[in-house]
């Protein structure tokens, strides 16, 4: 069974988050999928800088989910 990563970002202030995003690749289990949705949620927060989180409350949402193999 493979899984896909879905990240979200989200906005405290306004309560709206962004179309979700999909990962291309797959992962063969769940702990890599979590490592590198952590990774990505991480990585996103700091692209976006302490004043934009800050000011906007950013968070990241994240999940995978499995997908069927054809």
């Amino acid at each position: 069974m493979k899984f896909i990563l879905t990240l979200i970002l989200c906005s405290g202030v306004s309560g709206e988050c962004l179309k979700p995003f999909q990962a291309s690749s797959t992962f063969d289990n769940m702990y890599d999928c979590l490592m590198v949705g952590y990774e990505a949620a991480a990585k996103k927060i700091v692209l976006l800088g302490p004043e934009e989180v800050n000011k906007y409350y950013y968070h990241v949402k994240f999940y995978c989910r499995p997908v069927q193999q054809i």
